[in-house]
């Protein structure tokens, strides 16, 4: 925005301020009449013009409006005057400086994707033909154990039968007296059994062939999970070789949702955190999902990181490719650290946050030793409630780049007289933001109508939000910037 634009917008509330404060108000125009002496007329809009007589302003043609000699009488470099008329009409309201637990809410887009641990790809662990296959297109939905394809290979026709004249040695062998012949036939047994197990053929599929005592030329592929045929590699006919991949099967009943991140949001976002997204295609409804990973490495295009949320989709109402919606509300103590009531005490999977326990252990679906929730960056309800972060309202604070004005009520005063104070403020969460220097809890900050008073300031050539020095803003060309 042009400097000069900025300042028409100002001028706009330094007009009413100065009309309310100097002669705008009934109360005001009688302590005129009784001997307050004006101290130079200036321009609303051009602070920086300054005359010992009333007229118009030389750059923007407006009347001038008095600044009196009292006007700061008795008031430090930051301090503003009013009176109770003129606070009415300036709409100043204020709200307490307070210790509370606030809410960050981080709203982020992303999409569906497959859960790669539910990933599987059917390759040939022999080489052969492919005689046939019994799921012959893409987004069949397949369950556990079904049989998918057949092939034809003289590798497994020959390990068949070395198993079968292995037991028939076994068999013979059972009656010797040395004990080593007889370990020697059942070894011949387990290692044929062994490569068959290599290839892929189940228990029952070996236990079949020795009680069927002959050999087959083909060998059974079935599906190692249930799920849907996302990928078919092959057609029926062609020769596969050994790790030839024939199939790639996804379990869709849980699903990965990645989320993208911007770097100003990270530290609100924990891993085991609930998140709660909602999709076009399915309006209306809410989906929860767990924070599961969080990229350790920053997209330099984006300036965004990868979030990874685990998702249960039972129901498959949720398709990879689908865009999302997402929020994650974090609970904020002191010093930006964030709460998590439901996970006090407990022991979480550093692998899988959906597996949360009241006591250590091991992870149910990888094994890992369970940690406690507070080495995740957590703090316990217990240690935050003596830890209240110090907050004020967003529109408490006038912010310009490195810099935050507040104005405070100064308490014990005849007339309505606020201060003017810098302030270091921490991050915002939701509605607030957290102070860290500045302000003591109990005092009474401006939410409406700070920036009148900021603009009454600047008329005085006070320190205020734009004039951090309290000198005149801008110069008598102005109006060209």
């Amino acid at each position: 925005m042009h400097k000069s634009w900025l300042f028409f917008v100002v001028g706009l509330g330094l007009l009413s301020v100065v009309l309310l404060t100097g002669c705008g108000s009934p109360e005001d125009k009688t302590e005129d009449d009784t001997g307050r002496n004006i101290a130079f007329w200036t321009c609303s809009m051009h602070p920086q013009i300054k005359q010992p007589d009333p007229g118009q302003c030389p750059i923007c043609k407006m009347d001038l409006v008095p600044v009196y000699e009292d006007a700061g009488e008795d008031l430090g470099p930051r301090e503003f005057r009013t009176t109770e008329s003129a606070k009415a009409l300036m709409d100043i309201q204020v709200s307490p400086v307070e210790r509370k637990f606030v809410t960050a809410e981080i709203r982020m887009v992303g999409k569906v994707d497959y859960d790669e641990s539910q990933v599987r790809q059917i390759t040939a662990r022999v080489a052969g033909w492919l005689d046939r296959l019994y799921v012959d297109y893409t987004g069949i939905t397949v369950n556990k154990g079904d049989h998918l394809a057949d092939i034809y290979s003289p590798e497994v026709l020959a390990a068949q039968e070395e198993l079968i004249q292995a037991l028939i040695a076994q068999e013979k062998l059972k009656g010797s007296d040395i004990e080593t012949i007889r370990e020697t036939g059942a070894f011949l047994v387990e290692a044929a059994r062994g490569k068959l197990r290599l290839w892929g053929f189940l228990p029952e599929q070996i236990k079949e062939i020795e009680q069927r005592g002959k050999p087959s030329d083909h060998i059974t592929i079935y599906a190692p999970i249930g799920g849907i045929v996302i990928h078919k590699d092959a057609v029926e006919g062609i020769y596969v070789k050994t790790g030839t991949r024939i199939y790639t099967i996804a379990n869709l009943s849980q699903v990965w949702v990645k989320l993208d991140a911007y770097e100003s949001d990270l530290m609100w976002l924990r891993y085991g955190q609930k998140v709660q997204f909602s999709s076009i295609a399915n309006p209306g409804q809410t989906f929860v999902g767990t924070i599961a990973f969080i990229d350790p490495v920053l997209d330099p295009k984006t300036r965004t990181v990868k979030i990874r949320v685990n998702v249960p989709n039972e129901r498959g109402k949720l398709k990879p490719g689908m865009f999302v919606k997402a929020v994650v509300r974090s609970q904020v103590a002191a010093g930006g650290k964030v709460m998590a009531p439901d996970l006090k005490g407990k022991w979480i999977s550093p692998m899988h946050p959906e597996i949360v326990k009241d006591a250590p252990g091991k992870c149910d679906v990888c094994g890992m030793d369970l940690v406690r929730a507070e080495t995740l960056d957590y703090i316990s309800v217990d240690v935050a409630k003596a830890e209240m972060p110090l907050v004020i309202p967003v529109t408490a604070a006038l912010r310009t780049g490195k810099r935050a004005v507040c104005y405070v009520q100064l308490p014990g005063t005849e007339k309505p007289t606020y201060e003017g104070r810098e302030v270091v403020l921490g991050p915002r969460a939701g509605d607030y933001y957290i102070v860290h220097n500045g302000l003591a809890e109990g005092e009474l900050v401006v939410t409406q109508g700070n920036f009148k008073i900021d603009s009454a300031l600047q008329i005085q050539a006070k320190p205020s939000m734009m004039n951090p020095e309290g000198t005149p803003a801008g110069g008598p060309d102005q109006h060209h910037h």
